[in-house]
């Protein structure tokens, strides 16, 4: 018990730093502890090793809002364009933006917990149903996706961006260089950098924020709530989507076109927790882990059961309800302390720690440093052109989504 306890703190412990490190994926961490699993695995029992990497992935997706929220900070100007959580920003609200994200996910945690016998009947038989059809449904999905992210005059621009972003994708995961590596590469250029460079010549200051703390647990969060729990089972069976897809999706189960910014930071936060912890059940629910965590997970167990999942579910409990409070301590010290820091140097210390990781490990992995750099150059580029055209972002989620559609087609 001590051991699993040990595991779990270590877990949360590393999963806080990957989780406010913009650019460093809980993956990138987790390859790092897989690649050295087998003298780990001297020390200790696969059971405890799971148990560690179960405790980290959750606690990054727990935390990794706080960064999104706190960095990249728009003009007040654009404000209509940007991410809700920064809405609530500039309203001064970052403190109620922390702390209904933090419950939000740990009441999903509830929610899944309590839906979870009924899930684990149902979610197989789907999948069964559906598996033969999935490039199909991921077509289907951004189409759909597409058009609502998008008004009308955008289409266009933005279904090219999709297309350039997809051929990036099949064009750096295709290559030599590493899934873990391509992904730190791409994903760190579009969604993260990017949005960095972006806002460093903007002046963007963030307000001083106001002590409301309180928010409201009525029947619209908790109805907010349980949809984007469901809506990460979903995206747990579709590859490619991410919680900003996943949040529409949550949207079209609660029939809510106008969703408020706490609404859409509840429902975020549920699909994050969601889909995080059914990459993990997928193991054991559909034989087909949908993360790189549970792939090394599936590594170290090769034999996993029911007595597994349940094991794992208790792990999450713990570890959401210990993450929660530390979420809103760590959240309430920076909103603090960040307004004494030059946003500008934050910004370009931050890129110089994403390159740096990026180089570092281009490195270690033997891979070829020039190609990486230049993939990164690109990725940075179509991730300021999305900026400059007012685009959103989710488009360039093409890089992940047309690799799996090309991939369940048997092209690739």
């Amino acid at each position: 018990m001590i051991e699993i306890l040990i595991a779990i703190a270590m877990g949360i412990m590393l999963g806080i730093i990957t989780g406010l490190t913009p650019g460093l994926h809980v993956n990138t961490v987790g390859i790092i502890i897989f690649s050295i699993s087998d003298k780990i695995l001297e020390l200790t029992t696969p059971i405890i090793l799971a148990s560690f990497f179960v405790s980290i992935s959750l606690t990054h997706a727990m935390l990794e809002f706080i960064p999104s929220l706190l960095m990249g900070i728009p003009d007040e100007d654009t404000i209509l364009s940007i991410q809700p959580g920064h809405r609530m920003l500039f309203k001064k609200e970052g403190r109620k933006a922390i702390r209904i994200v933090s419950f939000g996910g740990y009441l999903s945690i509830i929610f899944l917990v309590a839906l979870m016998p009924l899930l684990m009947i149902i979610l197989p038989i789907i999948y069964n149903i559906l598996k033969e059809y999935i490039a199909y449904l991921l077509m289907i999905t951004m189409t759909i996706l597409l058009l609502h992210f998008n008004k009308k005059e955008k289409r266009a621009k933005s279904m090219l961006l999709f297309l350039i972003s997809g051929v990036l994708g099949l064009t750096v995961l295709g290559s030599n260089i590493g899934n873990n590596i391509g992904l730190l590469c791409i994903l760190s250029g579009l969604f993260s950098v990017s949005n960095l460079l972006y806002t460093m010549n903007n002046n963007s200051q963030i307000p001083p924020q106001s002590d409301e703390k309180t928010f409201l647990v009525d029947k619209s969060f908790k109805k907010a709530t349980l949809a984007g729990s469901l809506s990460g089972c979903i995206l747990g069976l579709l590859p490619g989507l991410g919680p900003a897809q996943g949040t529409v999706i949550a949207q079209s189960i609660t029939l809510n076109k106008n969703i408020t910014p706490e609404e859409f930071l509840i429902t975020n936060s549920g699909v994050n927790i969601s889909d995080t912890l059914f990459s993990l059940m997928a193991i054991y629910l559909i034989n087909n882990p949908r993360s790189a965590i549970s792939v090394y997970i599936s590594n170290i167990l090769t034999n996993i059961e029911l007595v597994h999942i349940i094991f794992f579910i208790f792990i999450s409990l713990i570890t959401v309800s210990i993450t929660c409070i530390l979420s809103i301590k760590i959240g309430d010290y920076l909103i603090d302390h960040i307004l004494t820091i030059n946003y500008n140097k934050l910004n370009t210390i931050i890129i110089l720690i994403i390159t740096g990781i990026l180089i570092i490990f281009s490195i270690t992995n033997n891979s070829c440093l020039w190609y990486v750099l230049l993939c990164y150059a690109t990725s940075i580029g179509l991730g300021l052109i999305c900026n400059i055209l007012d685009l959103s972002k989710s488009n360039l989620m093409g890089v992940l989504i047309v690799p799996s559609i090309i991939t369940y087609m048997g092209l690739f």
